[in-house]
């Protein structure tokens, strides 16, 4: 999967980016992310007032002797990041060309790629009506291999149950982080509990939606059979330019509701079709977001 979707010039471009994140939760385990906190660290970097309660052992007593005042030495001390990718592998991602699936597992390959070159912490998972698989959160570039046969198993099949997937894995996995929930947000349940569930978990949640040029321009016309992709329901339909102008408006009614959502909760939201190349999305609308540098 490497070689299909990573040439060399576009992998020395990945090298120089790294995950934005509006807070850092520190781990177990210390990677490259640097914050300024008191104690002992890999680094002095400033002074601050001491407060009742602080530990004494980081007061500097040479300020004190000076000026009769206690300041606590502050260090540059390394963070934790894990950035959880899950990705949506119900039916109706296999739709379009190229498949909503096929698009949303290369931008997680690329993501994994940054988290995992700068040693961050990078768990998987892929669902449907369920959780299907997970992968644990793994760190170095040692793990982009296993990372990428990961994901270039992924299938497009079964239902979608977006809430109880996603309410599902914040209750399973105890290390918050940055979580990217990549998904075409086809759910009849709807998906407002899930993204909760994540939130009220302290994951800091990214909503990449995914949709496919055939959704948004769909180039239909006259008396049509419509299977659903999940559920296997069909429909008789006559296709006309009124359909399409009030297909048009449910559907930007659909996006306006995300987006209103996600404004609302605090989650980052951002809306892609599967036309805008991957690696433009990656080395520039992201960017552009605020969540790569």
């Amino acid at each position: 999967m490497a070689q299909r979707i990573f040439d060399q010039e576009f992998l020395k471009r990945l090298d120089s980016l790294s995950i934005v994140s509006r807070k850092v939760v520190t781990g177990r385990a210390k990677g490259e992310r640097r914050s300024l906190r008191k104690g002992a660290g890999v680094e002095f970097q400033d002074y601050r007032p001491y407060v009742m309660g602080d530990d004494l052992r980081y007061v500097d007593w040479n300020i004190y002797s000076r000026l009769d005042k206690l300041f606590l030495k502050l260090f540059v001390e390394e963070e934790d990041l894990c950035l959880h990718l899950l990705v949506d592998g119900s039916a109706s991602m296999g739709f379009g060309q190229p498949p909503k699936l096929e698009y949303a597992l290369q931008v997680a390959a690329a993501l994994g790629y940054i988290g995992l070159s700068n040693l961050e912490r990078v768990a998987l998972a892929h669902f449907a009506g369920e959780l299907t698989r997970m992968l644990r959160p793994r760190r170095g570039r040692g793990q982009i291999l296993p990372l990428l046969d990961f994901l270039s198993s992924v299938e497009a099949k079964g239902p979608t149950n977006l809430n109880g997937c996603l309410a599902n894995y914040a209750l399973r996995n105890r290390v918050p982080g940055v979580v990217v929930v990549l998904t075409d947000l086809l759910d009849p349940g709807g998906y407002a509990d899930g993204l909760k569930a994540l939130l009220q978990r302290r994951y800091e949640v990214f909503l990449l939606h995914v949709v496919s040029e055939e959704e948004l321009r769909p180039q239909l016309r006259g008396d049509l059979t419509l299977v659903d992709a999940e559920g296997g329901d069909s429909r008789e339909v006559s296709v006309d330019r009124g359909a399409l102008e009030r297909y048009q408006a449910r559907l930007h009614g659909h996006f306006a509701e995300a987006e209103r959502f996600c404004a609302r909760h605090r989650v980052d939201y951002l809306r892609t079709s599967t036309a805008v190349p991957f690696q433009d999305l990656i080395l520039r609308h992201l960017r552009r977001g605020g969540f790569l540098r």
